[in-house]
């Protein structure tokens, strides 16, 4: 038995279970700070038997499977093909970036291969944040998301903060452990101990000082809980806005200042020009005059066609010839000036709102990468982050659905001015799974970052009120009809992490491409042994 469990395909199921274990929101992160270890000593072990590198990339592909399959297996819900390749791309690009590690090991001592798998692994956080294949949801640093009092010092350092924690304490546990032919020294527990607890304890001494600063509004967030793969785009605008309105009245009063409605609420699909003069804006005036004071904040589907070839962008598609048409997942804002504030949501889910490299892809695959989630567009985006400006000059971020899983992306809005921050989403494409659950909790890392107040409005998922602290102070059940009434504070103050956005990515860049170049040059390689 205990030889079965020393073998290198059980050491790395082993860290496969521990890294699924520790994540939201079922999870204990905890175990994050030990859970690399055992397929660090499988490589060992494969490394010192002479093994082949395919056997080193499929015992780490067993852990990443694992892990990916464990914890992401509700994106079935929306798409299989799209669950498929998440968990297995993700988990082989995870282990070329292992077996980059083994590679180095073979040839340098393990101090410096450490530090440079710490070094790559930061560098692959920040590029899975920016490449157009992008999927963040398993950063390292979001683990800790409903443990809001151990990562106060996020507003110093972001998620990079919390993968670095967890990366350096798994490698110097190794280091030890190796070096003391894995015989664990009272030291070394005492050390990678403190190396977790000092963390936290610093982050207890900040949360217990820290006091949530800025003026308050009231905020009323709509939950209406429609069923997108069966009721959501069989309503019209102006049913869905007389719905919403009759669902926000009764808790609207004369201190209420916005009224918060999900993404793509409204479905109906019309020209933003058509959409302009419909009835839907007018009954959203009348509702405007009726309570003074009040603005909404709300989520629709629209497009514009576009009959000038040099407006064409490389997300405008195709409608027919002579003809173009961008589609929008946009957040609109309405009050009692006659224009009406818009924002396009830029960071866009794979699959379901953009082909990746769309140039180059689209001829190769057509359709078939788009057809996962009802839509068959791609959705035209913006450069800048769009802030949001009330009649009383108090500025509010749009945060669209999947860009609330970006940090130093919602650091733009921050930078342009938002005092406090609106997730509008629809959460129900993963049904009642992890999923929707850990995207609520991902929102509480972007309180802490920003230390800006958030209310978030999901149309089948979890609506809540977010704290500068990172903590729900109220929320709704999933699958209800629900409005929520609660306040928001305004912060003027930018923290360190959004004056300086990704560093500690930029100094493992550095730091990991001097390792690298070092490793790759045999003369200087023997600075390194």
């Amino acid at each position: 038995m205990k030889q079965a469990l020393q073998h290198p395909f059980s050491l790395a199921a082993i860290t496969g279970l521990l890294l699924a274990a520790s994540w939201p929101t079922f999870g204990f992160p905890l175990l994050l700070f030990i859970a690399f270890v055992p397929l660090l000593c499988a490589e060992k072990k494969l490394r010192e038997s002479k093994a082949s590198a395919l056997k080193v990339l499929s015992v780490a592909y067993l852990s990443f499977v694992i892990w990916n399959l464990l914890t992401t297996w509700w994106l079935y819900y929306a798409s299989g093909f799209g669950m498929c390749f998440a968990v297995l791309v993700n988990a082989l690009l995870m282990s070329f970036l292992f077996l980059v590690y083994h590679q180095a090991a073979k040839r340098i001592h393990t101090k410096y291969s450490l530090v440079l798998w710490v070094c790559l692994w930061l560098t692959f956080e920040k590029f899975h944040l920016e490449w157009e294949f992008s999927w963040p949801w398993l950063n390292l640093g979001n683990a800790f998301a409903t443990y809001p009092k151990w990562i106060q010092w996020y507003e110093y350092t972001g998620t990079f903060g919390g993968s670095l924690w967890v990366l350096a304490c798994n490698a110097f546990l190794f280091y030890q452990l190796a070096a003391t032919n894995f015989l664990l020294k009272k030291s070394t527990g005492l050390y990678w101990a403190l190396g977790i607890l000092l963390p936290i304890g610093l982050s207890l001494a900040i949360y217990d000082q820290y006091e949530s600063k800025g003026a308050t509004k009231e905020v009323v967030l709509l939950q209406p809980n429609v069923d997108p793969y069966t009721e959501k785009y069989n309503a019209t605008n102006y049913q869905t806005t007389k719905e919403l309105l009759e669902l926000a009245a009764p808790l609207c009063s004369k201190t209420t200042h916005y009224v918060i409605a999900p993404e793509t609420v409204l479905a109906e699909m019309i020209p933003y020009d058509q959409f302009y003069q419909s009835t839907s804006p007018m009954l959203m005036r009348q509702f405007i005059q009726q309570h003074p004071g009040i603005q909404l904040l709300w989520g629709i589907d629209t497009f514009t066609f576009i009959t000038d070839p040099a407006a064409v962008k490389p997300a405008t598609n195709a409608y027919r010839p002579g003809l173009w048409v961008d589609f929008y997942n946009a957040a609109l804002f309405v009050d009692a000036r006659p224009e009406i504030q818009k924002y396009y949501k830029s960071k866009l889910v794979v699959g379901i709102e953009n082909l990746p490299y769309k140039p180059i892809l689209e001829p190769l695959l057509g359709n078939i990468m788009l057809d996962l989630g009802g839509t068959i567009s791609t959705k035209t985006t913006q450069t800048d982050r769009a802030v949001f400006t009330s009649t009383d000059g108090s500025k509010v971020a749009p945060i669209i659905c999947y860009e609330s899983v970006y940090g130093n992306y919602v650091n733009g809005y921050v930078a342009n001015g938002a005092q406090f921050l609106a997730i509008i989403t629809n959460d129900a494409w993963w049904h009642e799974t992890q999923g929707h659950k850990q995207h609520l909790s991902f929102a509480q890392l972007r309180a802490i970052e920003t230390r800006r107040d958030i209310a978030r409005s999901a149309n089948t998922g979890i609506s809540a009120f977010i704290n500068q602290k990172g903590e729900i102070t109220e929320q709704s059940k999933y699958g209800e009809k629900i409005a929520l009434k609660g306040t928001v504070q305004l912060n003027d103050k930018r923290t360190f992490y959004v004056r300086f956005g990704d560093y500690i990515a930029t100094a493992a860049l550095t730091i990991g491409s001097i390792l690298l170049l070092l490793l790759l040059i045999k003369p200087l390689r023997k600075n390194l042994q």
